[in-house]
Formats: structure tokens, C-alpha cells, sequence
């Protein structure tokens, strides 16, 4: 009894600390965009070639943040050659692979001629909570679970280039949520719980084989769910930070665990994209005022961090008052585009006056150089 109190203690302790302290928030930069590592059958010129396709295939689905049909692209992945920086034959895990790196200019000016987004190098990590039920049994996945389900999500993430993370399910995690406050979707319990892995995104994974499976899936309608039938379904936080509000997804159903999960990753993925990419298509001229810069120093910070945004294209300073400056940018897509950038870094904040009105996109924003 007296452990039972002391557990429910900690954990209430927990959830408060979760609640009074900010959520902080991080993106991951990520790498290697602009390479891939693909499997060759051997080192033969026509294999070489070969594998040189896929991996600029592969470079385009993680620039793209997904699987892209156009006649560019179609006559690009011909014309390999052209966008090989350089390549090499390696090993992993006794596998031969061949990694190649690609020319990253002539791949974005790619995506312009085609009228097709991008997804820049900072992007939001997501935090995957994975259920599996069988029978009346559920259990967690983590990251070290026995199970093939954490390398597939592992393995989605390096082609994709979206960061995902799995919990640990250590001591902390016990304590911090619960089985049902997972398999019932409960978000704020989810939100809280994701705070200590930097999510910005959250999803939670139901598969099942028993009671979340639809009448439809043992009818004629789904013969492959005949003998081994499953069902999976999915909820997302786009933001775990400011809002609890989820996207439920319909029924995934089949008889592969792994075939379910990955269509359902793809979706959610596609969602996530549709939030983050820049459209290269829109160019806007946009001003922005930063109110402490006290340096020579602080200034050259501002504009390298302004000038590497992938939602920038261009930047310039425009006036100066005291130790306040105005900077003029050229952005590529959208003002919401570039505020969802800036929130994913951390490092500019936007100053917001809580007794004002509230703001519109239109108003000259003014920011704050540093972490919060």
C-alpha cells in the first residue's frame, strides 16, 4: 500500500513539473540530404549505374519529403551523371552499398523548374508511441523492444529525412504515462509525457488483433485479413507544444504488421510535409525587426542564422535604430512557412504584447535574438 502511494505521489509529482515548466521544443537539422547509401549487387559498371539511380531517387524522396512523379525528375534520374558530386562502395552490416552525394543546387534548382516544394533542413521530430495488442495482452513498443517494428520506423526515418524518436519506456516513462492514457489517446497526457524527447509532433499506433478490428475486415471485402486478421489506426499532434488537438486516421487493415505500419508512417509523414514544405514557387519580400542586437557580433549571428533558413532565400539589412534592426527577406513559400521555421529553431522569438490585439501576418514583427 505504502509503495503504491509513493508511486502515485511521483507520478502526480511529475505532472506537475510537466505542466509548470515550459516545453521546450527542438528541431532537428537534419544531414545528408543531398546523399544516400543504396545496396549494389556488385561493382560492375551496370550495377554501379544502377544503384546510382536509386540514390538519386532516394535523395528526392528526402529533398521532396515524398515520392515524386514528374517528367523532370523522370528525365533527371536518366541523367544521373549530371547531379554526381561524388560516390564510393562500402560495407554495413556485411551489406556492399554504395553512397553517393549529389549536387545540392542543382537538385534544388530541380525542384524551382518543376514547381515543387521542398522540405528545408530543420524539421520537426516526431515522437512515435507504438501500441501492439494481442488477444487481451498489450504492450508498448520501445526503441529496444524485440520486435522488427522499431528498425522499420528507424529505417523509414533515414529515407524520409523526418526525425523520429521511440520512447525508452525507462523508469521515467513508467511514471510519466500510462498503457491506457496511450492506447486511449489521451493528449494531454501524451503531450506531457513526449516533453522529455523534444517533440514537436506526437503519434500515437494502435495495432491490434482483436479489438479495434472492424466487422469489415472478416468479411470477403479483405481476404487477406481472413486467416491473420489486423487492424491499425493512428492519432497526431502537429504541435504538442500549444495544442492538444489530434488528427484520427480511418482503419488500416491487413494481415503484415509491417506493411500496415509503413502506409500508415507514409501518411503521416505526408501530413507533417504538407505543414513544413516551402513552396518554391512563391517569392514574397517580407520585414522583420530584431530589437536586440548590442554588437557587431550579435548582428553577424542574426543574419548567417536568417541566411540559412530554408525559408529564406535572401536577406537584407534595411535600417538600423538604436539596437533595434530592420531586415528585409526574400522568402521562398509563405510568411506561415517562415514563422513555422523560426518556431522550430527557438532561436528568434517573436515579441508578443498579451495586452495587445491579437496579431495578423501583415503587422511588422519584432523579434528577440537568443533562447528562451
Amino acid at each position: 500500500m505504502k509503495h503504491l502511494l509513493m508511486h502515485f505521489m511521483f507520478r502526480n509529482y511529475l505532472i506537475f513539473l510537466f505542466i509548470v515548466l515550459p516545453f521546450k521544443i527542438n528541431a532537428i537539422e537534419v544531414v545528408n540530404l543531398y546523399s544516400a547509401e543504396v545496396v549494389v549487387a556488385s561493382q560492375s559498371a551496370s550495377d554501379r549505374n544502377q544503384a546510382l539511380q536509386s540514390a538519386l531517387r532516394a535523395v528526392f524522396i528526402k529533398v521532396g519529403g515524398k515520392e515524386i512523379n514528374h517528367p523532370l525528375f523522370n528525365q533527371a534520374i536518366k541523367n544521373y551523371q549530371k547531379y554526381v558530386t561524388k560516390y564510393q562502395f562500402i560495407r554495413k552490416n556485411n551489406k556492399p552499398l554504395l553512397k553517393v552525394a549529389f549536387d545540392e543546387g542543382k537538385v534544388n534548382r530541380l525542384f524551382q523548374d518543376s514547381d515543387l516544394a521542398i522540405w528545408g533542413r530543420l524539421r520537426p521530430q516526431v515522437m512515435v508511441w507504438l501500441v501492439e495488442e494481442d488477444g487481451l495482452n498489450r504492450r508498448i513498443i520501445a526503441s529496444s523492444s524485440h520486435s522488427p517494428l522499431p528498425e522499420l520506423i528507424n529505417n523509414f526515418s533515414q529515407s524520409r529525412g523526418l526525425p523520429v524518436v521511440m520512447p525508452l519506456m525507462d523508469l521515467t516513462d513508467i511514471n510519466a504515462i500510462t498503457l491506457s492514457d496511450i492506447w486511449g489517446r489521451f493528449p494531454q497526457a501524451i503531450a506531457q509525457a513526449s516533453v522529455r524527447y523534444g517533440a514537436e509532433a506526437a503519434v500515437v499506433i494502435r495495432v491490434s488483433n482483436s479489438s479495434i478490428i472492424a466487422n469489415e475486415a472478416l468479411t470477403a471485402d479483405c481476404p487477406l485479413c481472413q486467416q491473420n486478421p489486423l487492424a491499425l489506426d493512428w492519432s497526431l499532434m502537429t504541435d504538442v507544444q500549444n495544442e492538444h488537438r489530434q488528427t484520427f486516421s480511418a482503419q488500416y487493415q491487413g494481415d503484415n504488421a509491417s506493411k500496415l505500419l509503413t502506409s500508415a508512417l507514409n501518411d503521416i509523414t505526408d501530413i507533417i510535409y504538407q505543414q513544413y514544405a516551402l513552396s518554391t514557387t512563391k517569392s514574397n519580400e517580407f520585414d522583420i525587426e530584431v530589437a536586440n542586437i548590442t554588437t557587431l557580433e550579435t548582428l553577424m549571428a542574426v543574419t548567417q542564422f536568417l541566411q540559412e533558413l530554408s525559408a529564406v532565400q535572401s536577406v537584407q539589412l534595411v535600417s538600423a535604430q538604436g539596437n533595434s534592426r530592420r531586415f528585409k527577406l526574400s522568402l521562398i513559400g509563405s510568411k506561415q512557412a517562415f514563422f513555422d521555421s523560426l518556431k522550430l529553431s527557438g532561436q528568434l522569438n517573436r515579441y508578443i504584447d498579451p495586452l495587445s490585439a491579437p496579431l495578423s501576418l501583415a503587422q511588422l514583427p519584432v523579434f528577440y535574438w537568443g533562447k528562451k
